[in-house]
């Protein structure tokens, strides 16, 4: 064993060592890196916990927090990851369910356990270390296309959330390697494999979480809003008081303005683009009608550092370019795998061409008389707006006089008027400031 440690592990430290000629994996690998626990490393997050606890009552608190987040649940979902990732034995599991998973893949390797030097506070791997995910010139000096990987990653990570319902937590630089492979590929390039280490922190999606997720993905893959909106609401990610048609003809617009940017593009999206915007929702931006559950902060997590990731490999990597192919396999497979699918979307054709006759009956009669009337939704928020706005500039001006007026009072001799004039311009002030918004 190697005193000297080779990085750190967040709860623990990386050895590299040397398995025994006559040790049972010596045939198959004889170099290993040893993950040794901190001491007392157990009492220190007790107390982390405790302190993390208490301050997640005091947020319970403040409404707009509690109303959109359970901090009880979440606080109690990381102190779980937190007990998993210091099992050792634990850690080992997750390894070798992660390599199952991937067996059938050539792209992707994990380091193998040796059970019999591991314990749970000490775990013994193969040693795989190679290029750092993040050490970019060493990977193209290798020959490998960081465009390439970045894709490779992604559909990895595809595979884990959508397929497997089991995916690693926490992919940082540290536990992401590009190992070259001795092999070419078929087109004369060299070969090499995405190396995951450090499965203390695994995420596992539940069934439902999943049909929502699939769906989000479908969505977006496909550009359709609604079913975007459809899947918010499976996933539970949408306050009981939410506009679903306002969130659904923003997410209209998001698609129009933004769907086919690479990352490098979007980051190059005028700030007077992204004002009109902010504006033309500003409803939505204002009161934002979602909530965090509290089964997706991990993987929302996973999914904000692999976006940092797959862009720092290519500056013009492109997202939607990799969800649409992906969407479209879901929806074969969704489709293929059930016929009632199809009946189902038969059913409401048949429905819809048989109600049409009658429809625009309706819609020419109404015509006829007079009486048809034409939904402009945008219009009419922007009205409401504007007929807010004015309303606070009247109860300012009103404010202004009162306490303009309590002032001349006052000093001129009339105590009494002015003083009720300064009552009544705190009054005004009190109600523009603490009545909320949406009734003005």
């Amino acid at each position: 064993v190697d005193a000297v440690p080779v990085a750190a592990a967040s709860l623990g430290q990386v050895h590299r060592a040397r398995l025994k000629a006559e040790a049972p994996e010596a045939g198959k690998f004889r170099e290993v890196v040893m993950k040794v626990q901190r001491p007392h490393i157990d009492q220190l997050i007790e107390v982390d916990l405790s302190a993390l606890r208490r301050f997640g009552g005091w947020l319970e608190h403040y409404e707009p927090i509690r109303k959109r987040v359970d901090v009880k649940a979440l606080i109690e979902e990381f102190a779980g990851t937190i007990h998993e990732e210091i099992d050792y034995l634990s850690e080992g599991r997750n390894a070798e369910t992660f390599a199952a998973n991937f067996v059938k893949s050539q792209r992707v390797h994990v380091p193998r356990v040796v059970w019999e030097l591991t314990t749970e506070r000490v775990l013994t791997l193969e040693n795989v270390y190679a290029i750092k995910i993040t050490d970019y010139d060493d990977i193209s000096a290798a020959g490998i296309d960081r465009g390439e990987v970045a894709r490779e990653l992604l559909d990895t990570y595809l595979q884990q959330i959508f397929e497997d319902g089991f995916f690693h937590a926490d992919p940082h630089p540290g536990n992401l390697f590009v190992t070259p492979a001795p092999d070419s590929t078929a087109e004369g390039k060299p070969g090499w494999q995405l190396t995951f280490v450090d499965f203390g922190m695994v995420g596992r999606v539940p069934d439902n979480v999943r049909d929502g997720l699939r769906e989000m993905l479908i969505g977006v893959g496909t550009q359709d809003p609604s079913r975007l909106v459809q899947s918010y609401q499976t996933l539970g990610v949408l306050l009981p008081s939410a506009d679903l048609q306002l969130i659904e003809q923003a997410e209209a617009q998001v698609f129009a303005r933004f769907w086919g940017k690479s990352m490098k593009e979007l980051r190059q999206v005028s700030h007077a683009e992204m004002q009109q915007f902010a504006m033309q929702f500003r409803d939505l931006m204002y009161e934002m009608p979602f909530q965090v559950p509290h089964d997706l902060l991990m993987l929302g997590r996973t999914v904000a550092i692999l976006s940092g990731m797959c862009t720092g490999l290519d500056v013009d990597f492109n997202l939607w370019d990799q969800l649409a192919p992906y969407a479209q396999k879901l929806i074969a497979e969704e489709t293929s795998s059930n016929w009632e699918i199809w009946l189902d979307e038969l059913g409401k054709l048949v429905q819809t061409l048989v109600a049409l006759p009658g429809q625009a009956s309706r819609v020419m009669a109404q015509i006829e008389r007079g009486d048809l009337r034409v939904q402009a939704p945008l219009v009419t928020r922007e009205m409401q707006y504007l007929e807010r706005a004015v309303n606070r500039l009247t109860l300012a001006l009103i404010f202004i006089g009162l306490l303009v007026g309590g002032i001349v009072l006052y000093t001129s001799g009339a105590v009494l008027m002015g003083e009720v004039f300064l009552v009544a311009s705190l009054l005004t002030l009190f109600w523009m400031v603490f009545v909320p918004r949406r009734r003005f």
